[in-house]
């Protein structure tokens, strides 16, 4: 930030410790670094935020919006819920620069051959289902969902198969040289803290006597500063937001995309995670709570997009009988976008056979598409579908670069 933030949060306390290179590698003023500066966050299982008029004001508009848009669409329209969760994954992602065309997205999600990137994007949905589902059904946010998240994440990953789930056991720093902690931007507390910063973050987490977004903002920073994991902690750090905001109920049904509002401000989000260290939360909060409204009301778009996307093909295909096998699988559509034969008959019980025809009629319709060359085991996008999962996430980071960041 430009200017002198006023301290509305305990900081980091900055600790001196010795280091010793395990293999001693890189240019000599590695090899020959002998001390490190750790930044050991607050404990803040007791700690209290007060917020000012114009914050608690955002807030409560904020979490109107939300409660809104859940309890107007959330039950009776579980499409939208899918199309949010897959818009917050890629957007989560994209932050960590990890981007991926929705062909290879689609190949991922069913297993079969596709990039790295692709395949992360897909485990960042499922470690997202995966935390939230466990807070609404606790009623906690419970480190072991935690853990279970990452495992989601990285259980594919080729390099990180084997920490999948687990925190680290060795210092990790933000920056910096590949080799070292020389010239980090931040070095996160030392591995022997973790868990204990982790009960203490847990148990603020639990609590119901704290502003909603300020407690899910806080949380995600303080997740952060003690980055637990060897790889990972963004993303997992952002679903956290979303158990937070399902624990303390501000939802029940639906997951905004709240990170494509984050990542239309990458460098001022991570410049806001910085501010937190410093004793500032203010910062990150009001992009929290600015990026909740924003994708509040874009959702509700989509939400009245789906509805007419629905009634687009019943048109083009000329009216669709009800109970029909071609119904069925239009009704699957919305939810699922990307699918298989193979799947899609087993969704609506209907034979190979038969749904081969209706996969024909559809994408003879323009309905669905190819995703990519192969003919073998071919994947099908829901063209409509897919478009407006890209739209909502493009409206959200366009309307959130309009209104400029935090307030």
């Amino acid at each position: 930030m430009n200017h002198q933030p006023e301290v509305d949060w305990a900081p980091h306390t900055p600790q001196r410790r010795a280091w010793r290179q395990t293999e001693p590698r890189g240019p000599k003023a590695d090899r020959e670094l002998r001390e490190i500066v750790v930044q050991l966050p607050p404990r803040i299982a007791d700690l209290h935020y007060d917020t000012d008029r114009s914050l608690r004001t955002m807030m409560d508009n904020a979490l109107g919006g939300l409660a809104a848009l859940d309890h107007t669409h959330g039950a009776r329209l579980g499409a939208l819920n899918q199309l949010l969760l897959r818009t917050e994954s890629v957007a989560s992602s994209k932050i960590e620069n990890i981007e991926a065309s929705l062909a290879d997205y689609g190949r991922a999600l069913y297993g079969a051959r596709a990039n790295a990137s692709a395949v992360s994007m897909a485990s960042a949905t499922d470690a997202l289902v995966g935390i939230i589902d466990d807070a609404g059904t606790t009623g906690q946010l419970r480190k072991e969902a935690m853990l279970t998240a990452h495992h989601s994440l990285f259980r594919r990953h080729p390099d990180f198969s084997d920490i999948a789930g687990t925190v680290r056991t060795k210092q990790n720093w933000i920056g910096g040289s590949d080799y070292t902690p020389r010239n980090a931007l931040y070095v996160p507390p030392p591995p022997a803290t973790v868990d204990a910063y982790l009960d203490d973050l847990f148990a603020f987490a639990n609590r119901d006597d704290l502003p909603i977004l300020a407690q899910a903002a806080i949380m995600h920073a303080q997740f952060e500063s003690i980055h637990p994991f060897v790889d990972g902690n963004g993303r997992i750090g952002r679903t956290l937001i979303h158990a937070v905001l399902r624990r303390r109920k501000a939802t029940r049904h639906l997951t905004v995309p709240i990170a494509s509002g984050l990542v239309a401000h990458r460098e001022r989000y991570f410049d806001a995670l910085n501010d937190y260290r410093a004793g500032y939360a203010r910062t990150l909060i009001a992009m929290l709570t600015s990026a909740t409204v924003v994708a509040s009301h874009e959702s509700r778009r989509s939400a009245t997009n789906l509805h007419e996307i629905r009634q687009e093909w019943d048109e083009v295909l000329g009216g669709v009988r009800p109970g029909s096998p071609v119904a069925r699988v239009l009704a699957v559509l919305p939810s699922e976008p990307i699918v298989t034969a193979e799947h899609l008959a087993t969704r609506v019980d209907v034979s190979s056979r038969a749904i081969n025809g209706v996969v024909a009629e559809l994408a003879e319709a323009g309905v669905l598409e190819p995703m990519g060359k192969r003919r073998r085991d071919r994947i099908w996008g829901a063209v409509a579908i897919l478009d407006e999962l890209r739209d909502l996430s493009s409206r959200i980071e366009a309307v959130s670069r309009m209104k400029g960041g935090p307030g």
